[in-house]
């Protein structure tokens, strides 16, 4: 029996939007949220009513081998209309947070695309909550951010069941998991070649032994960090 686990993203939901809101629909997903160290990155895959199905294999990035997606990266690239990964560093991380980078991240994808005259009429999000667009400022606030994404449609589990978005996390792991090996150069006795910063247990114990280095979020409750 096929489950929704197993079974193919395809473009309906992506379609269905582009028949409301004509344009360009930009489908959007994160990879790095609960890394210990590194970027968080955000994938952007541009797509219109015109374009095909995605390749076959493209899946939500956690489902696939890592030779795979390296395989399907370019793949995506020339499928879509347009596609951009952005990225937020440890450091902005540390200094806004990790909503804050997302949104950070998210937005350099848009404008890097935006300068390259793509503009999405709708933005289409994985999860349930709407991390893209900057909350409304109140009266105390010091900084208000005028930048604004295109409406944004949210869906849960929309890199399993939306061709479009599950292009977008493979293309931004694939990218993230790249800085990480060549970070895992500089700092080999975490193993970021393997575990990409995140919490494995040669990743901790290497923590313990050696403390954080300058690509850790020293923000967070690092694990044998006081």
């Amino acid at each position: 029996m096929t489950t929704a686990s197993t079974a193919a993203p395809t473009l309906r939901v992506e379609r269905a939007l582009l028949r409301a809101h004509g344009g360009l629909l930009a489908a959007i997903d994160e990879v790095g949220r609960g890394a210990l160290a590194g970027p968080v990155s955000v994938g952007v895959v541009v797509v219109s009513a015109h374009t095909t199905s995605a390749p076959d294999g493209v899946r939500d990035s956690k489902l696939l081998a890592v030779q795979r997606r390296v395989e399907l990266a370019p793949l995506i690239v020339q499928w879509c209309v347009a596609s951009h990964v952005g990225h937020a560093t440890n450091s902005e991380i540390d200094e806004i947070g990790i909503i804050a980078a997302l949104r950070l991240a998210g937005r350099r994808a848009l404008v890097a695309l935006a300068d390259a005259d793509i503009l999405p009429s709708v933005v289409l999000l994985d999860g349930s909550h709407d991390w893209l667009t900057p909350p409304r400022p109140s009266l105390f606030d010091d900084f208000t951010d005028d930048w604004l994404p295109p409406p944004v449609v949210m869906k849960v589990k929309a890199d399993m069941t939306c061709s479009a978005v599950a292009a977008a996390s493979v293309l931004a792991k694939v990218e993230r998991d790249a800085q990480m090996v060549q970070h895992s150069k500089d700092y080999p006795v975490y193993g970021w070649d393997g575990n990409k910063g995140y919490a494995a247990p040669g990743h901790l114990a290497a923590l313990r032994d050696a403390g954080p280095t300058p690509l850790h979020r020293i923000s967070w409750n690092l694990p044998g960090v006081s």
